[in-house]
Order: C-alpha cells, then sequence, then structure tokens
C-alpha cells in the first residue's frame, strides 16, 4: 500500500508527519509505504482545502498512490470538519481519501508523543491552546536547543514523538485517534 500525506505546508510538516505516519501503519499495515506530499506546495491551510489544487493531487498521483491523508490545523474554525467530510465525499469513489483536522494544530500530535514535557506545562492547556506551534511546539524546540535542525526542530521531535504513538493516540482522541482508526477501517 502507497499512502500520500498531504500537509498544509510540506517544508516544515513532512519532518514529523513521515514518522507519525509510518509508525501509526506499522500497527495497521506493515507494508505501507508513506510519503509526504511535496509537489505541488500547497501554501497553506487556505490552499489545502481548496478542491482545484486537491483535484490536482488526486490526478497526479491516483495511480501510485492507494491512499490518500490530508492533514490541516483546525486554526480554531469550528466549522474545518464540515469542510473536511465535503473534501472527503468530493473523493469518494474516486480513491481513499481521508481528511483530519489537528486539534488545534498539527504541531500537538507531535507533542503529545514528547515524554517530558516541561513540568510546567498542562497537558489540557496544550490541548486547548489555538496557538500551540508559538506558544509550545518552538519554546520546547529551543529548550531542547533543536529549533536549528531540520524543520527547525520538527524532525528531531517528530522521530521521538513517533516512537509514542499509543501516547498520541490517547492524548488526542477527537483528532488523531479518530484518524488512526478511519486508517484501520480503510487499509
Amino acid at each position: 500500500m502507497k499512502v500520500l500525506v498531504i500537509p498544509e505546508d510540506f517544508r516544515n510538516d513532512q519532518y514529523f508527519l513521515k514518522p507519525l505516519f509510518q509508525r501509526l501503519f506499522e500497527s495497521i499495515n506493515p507494508q505501507a509505504r508513506v510519503k509526504v506530499c511535496n509537489d505541488p506546495l500547497l501554501g497553506g491551510v487556505d490552499q489545502a482545502l481548496n478542491l482545484d489544487r486537491l483535484d490536482e493531487i488526486v490526478d497526479r498521483y491516483k495511480g501510485m498512490i492507494d491512499l490518500f491523508i490530508l492533514c490541516v490545523d483546525r486554526d480554531g474554525e469550528k466549522g474545518r470538519r464540515a469542510r473536511l467530510d465535503e473534501i472527503e465525499r468530493r473523493f469518494f469513489g474516486v480513491t481513499i481519501f481521508l481528511a483530519e483536522n489537528a486539534w488545534e494544530e498539527i504541531e500537538t500530535w507531535l507533542l503529545a508523543g514528547i515524554k517530558d514535557l516541561p513540568k510546567n506545562w498542562s497537558w489540557k492547556e496544550i490541548r486547548s491552546e489555538v496557538h500551540v506551534k508559538k506558544l509550545y511546539f518552538e519554546p520546547l524546540a529551543q529548550i531542547r536547543g533543536v529549533e536549528g535542525g531540520p524543520g527547525r526542530g520538527r524532525k528531531t521531535l517528530g522521530e521521538e514523538a513517533a516512537k509514542q504513538i499509543t501516547a498520541i493516540r490517547q492524548k488526542c482522541p477527537e483528532d488523531f485517534d479518530n484518524l488512526a482508526k478511519r486508517l484501520k477501517e480503510s487499509a
């Protein structure tokens, strides 16, 4: 099975989405090969939710990819799930296309897999924060001294987080675990 993960912008997100999904697929379909879409570059959530851009991706990779996974931030938009449902319906019968919005930014999934977050950080506060990247991820990358690495620390921290895929599923039930369950049904 060939899987294509479609992020809002691959330039940083590829560094943690690939290890997270590779680890997740070890329990779903160990033969799955995970790739992050880097052509075309989607320049943010508006392009990632644009049907013309998604049509372009599906048309380009259909026949080479068995499963498409769109991952976007929720960004505090309560109607985002409805938009993702609309996108999934658009591709129903054409290909397997699943879409999920992280609660609130996809860096939350990465943080859920880090075992030793600063003691004064509350998971409940992290989970409810709209600006997770700025207020939690970037400070963690600085604390760990990895902000100068690939993806501004996402590679190092993403590989660490991927080792705790069960914790990510438990801490992110509405989004990551929901997606994992749907992937298992689709695979």
